[in-house]
């Protein structure tokens, strides 16, 4: 009994209390912008958070005057520094063909559309940052001071140019959300591409991914590794993470009828991709969604999106988009085989999100959320593995 009574009394000074803060750092509105949208979010080497985000200065839509902005803090997300715009070039970019097409993104004070912002962190220091540019066009710069300037964008649309052979492409986009290195160093972001279809011209997609070998250098894409067809209709945004085997696990949106998520597998991220399938445990509003792994210990992975699968309309057709409300943090122990533990970060409305963790293994949850709609701020969260387990698993006890 004495023994039972020290393990309890040793694991309680051990385990942190459940701790969850939230900030808003983009606010509907505010500054030069109408609506700020697009989350993203990554760590340095350092411990630096660097939160980024699409700010759209006439409309919510995808095309239209489009900035890309970035905040930094150095003391663990508890303040940041003002928002500064990054990647903009003085080439007067012209529209997409498959924008004009819908009428999307035109008329007075149009601008340029910087869309789809997605960073790594190296585990050497540097912060490698691809966007595109009318999503026709896509652009890699890097930080080598821990995010406080960018080098002048460089255009790696080449390096995407080879996938028309198997997908005649007129849309291309990055992530959203944040990138991974893989074990191998090799740098690894997720895209999508479409024909240019549907009202929003981004209709009709398969999803790939970007890689470089060589720190950013030079850049390659993979094989398509979520197709379209009647089954996987329209795979688009893409998070990724690496398996303790080596393995890459892309998580895909879809609008396909069975309503959830889609995985697929590679052992390098590039080729070879497995047969799509759906994941029964992950609901899909249609909506991004993020990954990242928590620790290699216990094989924690993290996931989170929109909670939902209903309409306030009540038109639950399958494969049309549901409300985005309830984004949710899950947590799995298996890789990705099961997601036992969840719990709702925003219960009203909230869209977009992605995740990021801390050297102390403190989680960062970047996310749109609002009152009337999801997208009347972008909120960052910052909580432990005590507050998503409701106390049952902490980073802090022993042999985890």
């Amino acid at each position: 009994m004495c023994s039972r009574i020290g393990f309890f009394v040793a694991f309680a000074a051990l385990a942190a209390e459940p701790v969850i803060d939230r900030q808003v750092l983009f606010e509907r509105g505010k500054g030069d912008y109408v609506f700020y949208r697009i989350p993203g979010i990554v760590v340095t080497k350092a411990g630096t958070v660097l939160a980024y985000a699409e700010a759209r200065r006439t409309t919510r839509g995808d095309w239209g005057a489009t900035d890309l902005l970035v905040r930094r803090s150095a003391d663990a997300g508890k303040t940041f520094s003002d928002p500064a715009v990054v990647g903009k070039m003085s080439e007067d970019f012209p529209k997409n063909p498959a924008a004009v097409a819908k009428k999307q993104g035109l008329g007075e004070g149009a601008g340029v559309t910087y869309d789809n912002p997605v960073a790594i962190a190296d585990r050497k220091g540097a912060v490698h940052f691809v966007f595109c540019v009318e999503y026709m066009r896509v652009f890699y710069m890097r930080s080598d001071d821990d995010g406080r300037t960018f080098s002048k964008p460089v255009e790696i649309t080449a390096a995407v140019e080879p996938l028309r052979k198997a997908f005649p492409w007129v849309v291309v986009a990055t992530g959203p959300g944040h990138g991974i290195q893989l074990k191998n160093g090799r740098l690894l972001v997720p895209i999508w591409l479409s024909l240019g279809s549907g009202a929003s011209a981004h209709g009709d997609s398969v999803v790939s991914t970007l890689y470089s070998d060589d720190l950013g250098r030079t850049w390659k894409s993979g094989e398509i590794a979520a197709p379209k067809n009647s089954e996987t209709v329209s795979p688009n945004e893409t998070a990724a993470v690496q398996l303790a085997d080596g393995r890459v696990m892309l998580n895909v949106r879809s609008p396909s009828k069975e309503q959830r998520r889609l995985v697929v597998f590679s052992k390098d991220g590039a080729t070879h991709w497995s047969a799509p399938v759906f994941e029964e445990q992950l609901p899909e509003p249609l909506c991004f969604a993020s990954m990242v792994r928590l620790s290699l210990k216990k094989n924690r992975l993290l996931f989170v999106n929109p909670d939902n699968l209903a309409r306030a309309d009540g038109k639950n057709t399958p494969g049309m988009a549901r409300d985005r409300k309830n984004v949710t943090v899950r947590l799995s122990y298996d890789e990705g085989k099961s997601w036992p533990v969840k719990r709702s970060l925003e219960p009203g409305p909230s869209a977009y999100s992605d995740l990021a963790v801390l050297p102390d293994g403190t989680i960062l949850c970047f996310y749109e959320a609002g009152t009337k709609t999801p997208y009347d701020t972008l909120t960052l969260a910052r909580f432990n593995l005590e507050w998503l387990t409701n106390g049952q698993d902490s980073l802090s006890r022993k042999k985890n």
